[in-house]
């Protein structure tokens, strides 16, 4: 045997006994492996932990059949000659200064000034919870007393998760958080198309889409508590094409946060996204003391293969019965006063209000701005925030008068309040400065002429607890709160905090929830709205503390359905709140008010400026909608026809039963001769035979329509569709669908 072939003869002994070696690591390997299994109906979140003891997701997408195929996950690669492991894949939640080299879940700069950790799997553990199941996975670094422990709730039946993570620490000395995220998803895909929105004041939820490539995408606010002013915690994302309404793979995600959030999507050098959803670590190192819990609000999720509405109703569902409060009761329509008289008005104004309100049949009359003040009187918004007692010259009986009109007009009573703010001209500013979010020898920025109370501060939390505690112990007829928030932070410096003022973002949002928390608790059944300028508040975290939302202030009925049909992915009608108001006077008040029926309806408007014949239609149209209200409310929405897409808007709710549905169709500004789709239902039973019937008709006026009073198979209305449409601008037609 020659050189040559003694050679080739060791190398192939050597390549047999490589693989040789490989395949007993792979059968030994997949021995040692421990899959966790995260699952809903419909979705599956399998994690894996290596020998090595690390953590990592190996899949994410739709439920598998079984589990024999679990063992087929592999999370690692081999590398060296001697059978070795490199650990390189998707970690659960990767700590910086590693191995990994791209955006970290969690950073830290620990006691000594190590700024790397290593997390590895101790434990888990199942438990039932209302609705699903909760999995708890406890992770620890090796070298460091820093722990993590990773949450992820399921909800089976409506497909959605969330996730969260608690960090804590037994080291010598606090320890600084930099990075925080709730948890990191990892996809696969050939594309990615992310659906973010943005806005502003009266232009809330405005979408903007865009593949993600190779990078960084972040969306992201600064604002400190009106954190949703120009960004929205919540998007969508399509896979290999834009998320589109009625087909495709599509993930819809939000950040329950009320403060500064972030979400950053990372895609690798090999194709991969990272998704990383939490609290924004701007001006925000956090300075963790031992023993300490930092836990990171929820991020909410959901998947489908049906596009984003089948997202949607997942979400809507599981919003209804597991986190919005009061989720499965019933709403209040309302009269507010505001768009009717702004700052002035006197007792005997208002209960003539009341008497409108009775009226009219809503069930509310809601007080807005300008009751309280008295040293410096709440005539406009310059003065008064802060002094939450009733101005003498405005309701010299206080609010008990108010109570006892509403009682006597036979309607409930709300009222508005914005407790977290104050303006520099108020008692409260005069005496408790040091309860203010003001920085120091610096000149003071006012944002609307008020400024944010620093709600880290124990005394500050009493004190605006005690703004609902003490007008519901003296008034405990007090049937509403519509609380407000029309100021960001501005002046980013907390006197409470002192040296921890990296803490004041975070904690002061954590000040609201501990307020909100005790109102909760002592008062459980006070239906609470969440306003903020408009819809600048908008998380699921407020809401498991309010009934509903207002989404905007704009309520021109042309830009409110654009809105609405934008929060609708994400929020179920009853927890959007809809107005009828006087903004844009040009378009019929039946207009109007079928854009706001959509929502959970409310009206804000003088009703002795409408003539005979509209302010009948609004009594007719209140009754309407009492009786539609737990189909469109509690039944199931499909959106139909998108103003985004179109000059026109269709949306249809399905009662559970599939016996009865109603649809809303809107024109808005139709083209000349261009052509009118039918629009087709969805969410019928197919079997079924329904008869149309419209509603919600000007009064003496008969339906001109040519589908009224006829009845079609469920099967026909959902394939073939319906002619309910036509080329008038700003025209609507709600009808009720009868199943037989």
């Amino acid at each position: 045997m020659n050189l040559r072939e003694i050679f080739r003869t060791c190398l192939m002994f050597k390549i047999g006994l490589m693989a040789f070696l490989l395949t007993l690591s792979s059968v030994v390997f997949a021995q040692e492996k421990q899959n966790i299994r995260i699952r809903t109906n419909n979705t599956d979140l399998i994690l894996q932990v290596s020998p090595k003891g690390r953590l990592y997701q190996v899949y994410l997408g739709e439920r598998l059949s079984g589990n024999t195929d679990l063992q087929a996950f592999q999370w690692f690669r081999y590398a060296g000659s001697d059978g070795s492991i490199s650990e390189r894949g998707h970690e659960a939640y990767m700590g910086s200064g590693g191995e990994d080299f791209f955006e970290p879940a969690l950073a830290v700069t620990h006691a000594d000034g190590n700024l790397s950790t290593y997390l590895y799997f101790q434990s888990v553990e199942q438990k039932a919870i209302d609705g699903g199941t909760e999995t708890v996975i406890r992770l620890s670094d090796n070298k460091y007393p820093l722990n993590v422990t990773l949450h992820y709730a399921t909800y089976e039946q409506e497909d959605v998760i969330k996730l969260w993570s608690e960090i804590s620490h037994k080291e010598k000395a606090p320890i600084t958080l930099w990075r925080y995220a709730s948890g990191a998803l990892y996809f696969d895909e050939i594309g990615y198309f992310l659906t973010n929105y943005q806005g502003d004041w009266a232009r809330e939820a405005q979408p903007a889409t865009q593949e993600l490539r190779f990078g960084k995408k972040i969306i992201d606010t600064k604002l400190g508590t009106r954190a949703a002013m120009q960004s929205y915690p919540f998007f969508e994302l399509g896979f290999e094409h834009e998320a589109r309404e009625k087909e495709g793979k599509v993930l819809l995600g939000t950040i329950g946060w009320t403060g500064n959030f972030q979400c950053t999507f990372e895609v690798d050098n090999v194709g991969g996204l990272r998704i990383l959803p939490g609290i924004n670590p701007y001006a925000s190192a956090y300075r963790l003391k031992a023993n300490e819990v930092f836990k990171t609000p929820e991020f909410i999720f959901t998947l489908s293969n049906e596009g984003v509405g089948k997202a949607s109703r997942n979400l809507h569902n599981w919003a209804r019965r597991h986190q919005l409060r009061d989720g499965k009761g019933d709403r209040l329509t309302l009269l507010n006063n505001w768009e009717n008289t702004a700052f002035d008005f006197n007792e005997n104004l208002l209960a003539d209000l009341m008497m409108d309100a009775k009226d009219l049949g809503v069930d509310m009359f809601l007080l807005d701005d300008g009751w309280f003040a008295n040293k410096y009187p709440r005539k406009d918004d310059r003065a008064g925030l802060g002094d939450w007692t009733p101005t003498r010259s405005k309701l010299p009986n206080g609010i008990p008068s108010l109570t006892q009109a509403a009682k006597k007009a036979g309607v409930k009573f709300g009222i508005w309040i914005e407790p977290e703010m104050v303006n520099p001209k108020s008692e409260l500013f005069e005496q408790h400065p040091d309860w203010v979010i003001m920085q120091p020898n610096r000149d003071t920025y006012y944002y609307r002429n008020q400024l944010v109370l620093d709600l880290s501060n124990p005394k500050v939390q009493d004190y605006v607890f005690g703004v609902i505690d003490q007008l519901m112990t003296e008034n405990p007829e007090i049937a509403y709160f519509k609380w407000d928030c029309n100021s960001p932070i501005t002046n980013i410096y907390s006197p409470y905090l002192k040296e921890a003022q990296n803490n004041l973002y975070i904690d002061h949002v954590r000040g609201i929830y501990k307020v909100l928390e005790r109102v909760k608790a002592k008062y459980p059944n006070l239906p609470m709205m969440l306003c903020s300028g408009g819809g600048a508040r908008s998380d699921y975290e407020a809401l498991k503390y309010f009934t509903e939302f207002w989404c905007s202030d704009n309520t021109d009925p042309f830009e409110r359905l654009y809105i609405q049909w934008a929060m609708s992915k994400f929020f179920p009608a009853k927890a959007m709140a809809a107005h009828v108001t006087d903004w844009n006077r040009k378009s019929s008040v039946k207009f109007r008010v079928d854009v706001a029926s959509m929502c959970k309806l409310g009206f804000d408007i003088n009703l002795k400026h409408l003539s005979k014949e509209d302010y009948a239609f609004c009594q007719t149209a209140v009754k309407n909608y009492v009786r539609l209200k737990p189909i469109i409310l509690e039944g199931t929405q499909y959106r139909l026809l998108s103003p985004f897409e179109s000059n026109h808007m269709a949306v249809g709710y399905v009662s559970d039963d599939k016996r009865s549905a109603v649809l809303f169709a809107y024109n808005l500004h139709p083209r000349y001769k261009e052509p009118l789709p039918r629009v087709k239902m969805q969410g019928l039973d197919a079997n079924r035979l329904y008869t149309l019937k419209e509603t919600n008709l000007p009064v003496g006026k008969t339906s001109d329509s040519t589908i009224d009073g006829k009845t079609f198979s469920g099967d026909y209305l959902m394939k073939v569709g319906i002619d309910v449409l036509s080329s008038n601008d700003g025209t609507s037609h709600v009808f009720e669908l009868i199943g037989n």
